[in-house]
């Protein structure tokens, strides 16, 4: 073979192989557009899934209206005639009572992106009350809803006019229980006996990590989601802004949607720590008492123009040092508590709109600072940890503490279970031992303790906050580390079940959402993660 024959041979081969080479790049080009497309096809979908479920809730919202109208009118017509209409009486049905929780998002009927300027702060209304039963009726009313649609007009009409020329006492009930929330008792679900019954964990699944700036100039504080409307969460940080978020394709990604300005009136501090109403409708921040400083705001956002309208409290019940704990009791009577480095547990019940009247509970049980407090949900009992190593259940109605009980290390925060009733967790400083769990029947006995290993740091910190699962099977927790640890409460073991890198440093909360597979956390690399779990 000659030589000419061979190198030609050689130049085929090469130009085959570049030819391949070239076609192998055009498919994988094409297949990232795809991709892309395809992304944006699966966003725009979710959005609009979004748009059309807020538009199902304010209809369901329309017709309850309707229907509590009709009950108000029928329930006074059957007062009225000492329930002598005995044919309503045969076709009547208990009425459903329909809350509303994502009103706050899409304020209009047409399908438009989210703005900064448009959207400033989303009005949350309450979730809608009972209907008015008459005074002195004895039994539950019952009401027919099934009319057709012009009915329904006619009788809401008919509402409107007999709702007008009521009694002022009928008035001023309507306008009682617009104002209070609608209580709903939780199920309890026993947890106990699972505690420590398995010899292996039980994993939740692999998590896809996305990371977004703060938008905060100072180190974050708190984190919260929205008690009512499960895409609205917020941030607050050292240097006082408050920043109002929005979540976005399923947890995916959060949008930025306003922050206030939430320093203390009087030395300019950042919250300690923040808490929502559970209406949804406004957030409580805590100071400190030092100063003649405000101990409390209320950060108004049923503000359609402009900001939140913030107010401060005029009690100061705190007699010095920071309010290290703030937040809401589970219970029908709306109120909240905090606890202070003055080893004070102070109860603020609502009184009115916008008026507050704090009690003082104790401020002798602790000899330390009160660093967490928390309300039981089956009886009022309001559970405290502090600095002095003590957990103190006080019992509201006997006003006197239920039980006291003191372990060997500092408690730092105290976090009831949202399911089994009796759990409760403490946080302490005891290394690899973080997490104890109690039952409170039990009183002095630790049902179960956890925790980690620190690389970063000896030092036990109480920025560091943990988070209950709705199911209330497992903990997440921040650490020193960049990490999220999480804990399976039915694995006999105190090492974590499952471990996350969530940031490039220390972590100092992560939340679970309540309707999402997700998990949010805050970090002092000033990110929010949004930690979404592979289905």
């Amino acid at each position: 073979m000659s030589a000419g024959s061979t190198i030609s041979k050689k130049i085929k081969v090469e130009a085959a192989e570049e030819g391949d080479e070239n076609s192998i790049a055009e498919q994988e080009e094409a297949l990232v557009a795809l991709i892309e497309h395809r992304t944006k096809e699966v966003e725009q979908f979710g959005l609009r899934i979004s748009y059309y479920k807020s538009q199902l809730d304010q209809a369901e919202k329309r017709l309850q209206d309707s229907q509590s109208k009709l009950a108000r009118l029928r329930g006074q017509h059957k007062y009225n005639t000492v329930f002598s209409n005995a044919s309503m009486a045969s076709k009547s049905v208990k009425a459903e009572q329909i809350s509303t929780t994502h009103d706050c998002i899409i304020g209009d009927s047409k399908m438009k992106p989210q703005s900064k300027t448009e959207l400033v702060i989303p009005t949350v209304n309450p979730k809608i009350s009972q209907p008015i039963k008459p005074a002195g009726s004895s039994a539950k009313t019952t009401i027919g809803l099934e009319a057709s649609p012009a009915s329904n007009r006619a009788v809401k009409a008919k509402a409107e006019t007999s709702h007008r020329n009521s009694s002022n006492s009928e008035v001023v009930e309507t306008k009682d229980r617009g104002t209070k929330r609608k209580f709903e008792q939780k199920e309890h679900k026993e947890l106990i006996p699972l505690v420590r019954n398995s010899s292996s964990p039980t994993t939740i699944g692999s998590y896809s990590s996305n990371h977004i700036s703060s938008q905060h100039k100072r180190k974050l504080r708190s984190l919260a989601v929205c008690p009512v409307n499960d895409q609205l969460f917020v941030t607050s940080a050292l240097d006082g802004i408050v920043h109002l978020w929005q979540i976005q394709a399923r947890g995916s990604s959060a949008s930025f949607l306003t922050s206030t300005d939430c320093v203390s009136a009087v030395e300019r501090r950042w919250p300690e720590d923040i808490a929502w109403h559970p209406h949804g409708n406004s957030l409580f921040c805590a100071y400190t008492a030092d100063a003649g400083d405000s101990q409390i705001s209320v950060l108004n956002l049923n503000k359609t123009q402009g900001r939140g309208c913030l107010t401060y409290l005029v009690d100061k019940p705190h007699v010095k040092g920071i309010i290290n704990s703030i937040i809401f009791m589970p219970w029908e009577n709306t109120c909240f508590a905090t606890g202070g480095s003055d080893h004070a547990v102070v109860l603020w019940n609502e009184r009115d709109e916008d008026v507050w009247k704090p009690k003082s509970l104790h401020r002798n049980l602790h000899s330390s600072a009160v660093m967490g407090v928390a309300g039981m949900q089956q009886k009022q009992v309001i559970l405290s940890a502090g600095a002095d190593k003590r957990i103190i259940g006080f019992d509201v109605h006997v006003g006197r503490a239920d039980f006291k009980h003191q372990i060997e290390s500092k408690c730092m925060s105290v976090l009831p279970n949202p399911c089994d009733f009796n759990l409760f967790m403490v946080q302490t400083g005891a290394h690899e031992k973080q997490l104890r769990l109690y039952d409170i029947r039990l009183r002095h006995t630790e049902l179960h303790s956890f925790g980690w290993k620190q690389e970063s740091s000896d030092s036990q910190s109480a920025l560091i906050n943990q988070a209950w699962s709705p199911d209330g099977l497992y903990l997440s927790s921040g650490s020193a580390d960049p990490v999220i640890h999480i804990f399976d409460i039915r694995y006999n073991a105190r090492r974590p079940c499952q471990s996350i890198r969530a940031h490039q440093k220390r972590v100092f909360k992560a939340v679970w959402h309540y309707s999402l597979p997700l998990l949010i956390s805050i970090s002092s690399d000033l990110q929010i993660g949004l930690h979404k779990k592979y289905m």
